[in-house]
């Protein structure tokens, strides 16, 4: 009869619900079996280095929660990698804050633009572009890298810099394509064999940043003058196999 549900198979989903609550509450158990001995354990780690004098850590159910304070991002970052190797620890919760100078959003902004102005400067950072904002010292970086070496040194100067309570990544790696190496090769001959961009060559940050993707041109950085952006991107449109270019140079303020 419709709208009545079998005996046998109420009793079956009785049973299994019963069976997975047991497996849930075995699986809890077997984690905070061993909370005691990962909290000893972590403890014990923090207390061997100076930098997390001043960080706790509890643990429930396998779970380790970190709080506390430490003076650079980076220390907070390091913490939690220490708590995740400690055998029988099921997951880390960072809750540390930073502490360390209080920085205003404009100078530690500026500050962060020069350092990864430098980043991996020579060939291969022609080709890696970061965006930076800060508010209340969490710091977002956005942007484009081509292997992901130059997005992990660029968080890395980041992480350490005083000041940075917290950061947000939003840079994407560039999908593997030969295709589009190529095109950046040929970009890069164009744009800096030119007789008026030649001089960008010789600034080891490379002001022009040439970004590709899936056969999309797009250029950024910083020029001297309306001209040298115009030639810029009348360079990049003549490359062959380039689908579109979209030219992001800024003009140096006089």
């Amino acid at each position: 009869m419709k709208g009545k549900m079998n005996f046998k198979t109420l009793a079956g989903s009785l049973l299994a619900v019963g069976l997975l609550s047991t497996t849930l509450l075995a699986d809890t158990g077997a984690a905070a079996r061993y909370d005691s001995q990962v909290q000893t354990a972590v403890t014990k780690k923090l207390a061997s280095k100076n930098q997390f004098n001043n960080v706790k850590a509890n643990v429930e159910d396998g779970i380790v929660t970190l709080t506390g304070t430490v003076d650079l991002y980076q220390r907070k970052l390091d913490a939690g990698k220490l708590a995740k190797k400690i055998p029988n620890a099921q997951g880390v919760r960072n809750l540390i804050a930073v502490a360390g100078p209080n920085v205003s959003d404009e100078q530690l902004e500026q500050k962060l633009a020069t350092k990864l102005t430098y980043v991996r400067s020579g060939y291969d950072s022609t080709f890696d572009y970061f965006a930076l904002e800060v508010k209340d010292g969490v710091v977002t970086v956005a942007g484009q890298d081509r292997t992901g070496i130059g997005k992990n040194e660029a968080l890395a100067e980041i992480a350490n810099m005083p000041g940075v309570k917290d950061v947000i990544d939003q840079v994407s790696v560039a999908p593997v394509s030969n295709y589009d190496d190529g095109l950046r090769l040929r970009a890069a001959r164009a744009i800096y064999r030119d007789p008026v961009l030649a001089k960008y060559a010789i600034d080891p940050a490379r002001p022009i940043r040439i970004i590709v993707e899936n056969g999309h041109v797009t250029l950024y950085g910083v020029v001297n003058n309306a001209m040298d952006k115009q030639v810029a991107g009348l360079r990049a449109g003549q490359l062959f196999g380039a689908f579109s270019v979209n030219n992001q140079l800024e003009v140096a303020k006089s």
